[in-house]
């Protein structure tokens, strides 16, 4: 479209002879514009903050007495258990103690009878003392 469509003018020769056509402030004037600074609050006071700061710390702290209160609880129990059953790994032991001794009896009987005056599982240490075994075989080499 030409601006001699625009402007409803047909036929003009010059630029000079547009109307003017400026636009201006719509009817009671433009809406006042903000220039101060919006500037938001400081949010909660140093008190909540403080409020809110040693409540959580003591309600980890009581979370914390309870976790040990349960896990003392859980460990008794463990030692209970322990005990119930320590007369049971005791005379187990004991059993496997025995038959070890008396295998060792008889290959002590087996290689020393040749020697004369040997007694078979009597100490050769006169402390008057018997001594377990600290752990395992009496003799590992015997089988």
């Amino acid at each position: 479209m030409t601006e001699a469509m625009i402007r409803k003018k047909a036929g003009m020769a010059s630029v000079k002879d547009m109307p003017v056509l400026q636009d201006g402030p719509p009817p009671g004037g433009f809406a006042p514009v903000r220039f101060a600074r919006r500037i938001p609050n400081t949010g909660p006071s140093a008190l909540a903050i403080f409020l809110t700061a040693f409540g959580a710390f003591s309600w980890g702290m009581y979370q914390v007495g309870q976790g040990n209160m349960k896990r003392r609880v859980l460990k008794e129990e463990k030692y209970a258990a322990r005990r119930a059953i320590l007369p049971v790994l005791q005379a187990e032991e004991d059993e496997r103690y025995v038959k070890e001794w008396h295998k060792y009896l008889e290959y002590e009987a087996e290689v020393m009878k040749d020697v004369p005056g040997w007694k078979v599982g009597e100490s050769v240490y006169h402390s008057g003392r018997w001594v377990p075994p600290a752990s395992g075989e009496l003799r590992p080499d015997v089988w």
